[in-house]
């Protein structure tokens, strides 16, 4: 398993969320991404999802 980031934003730069989760793979942490930010209604925000290796998974701005 692998760690991944997930942040999230208001308009202002105040972070809102910052969680970290554990996945199988990208697609996976994308999904998982996806959900914690919908359970949360941050999909609206500024938010980024990145993995191990830094790469951006999800983004929103």
């Amino acid at each position: 398993m692998k760690t991944y980031k997930l942040t999230a934003f208001e308009s202002n730069g105040e972070k809102v969320l910052d969680e970290s989760f554990q996945a199988e793979h990208d697609d996976a942490a994308k999904e998982l991404g996806q959900k914690l930010l919908a359970e949360k209604n941050l999909l609206e925000r500024t938010h980024r999802c990145s993995s191990p290796s830094g790469k951006l998974l999800l983004f929103h701005s």
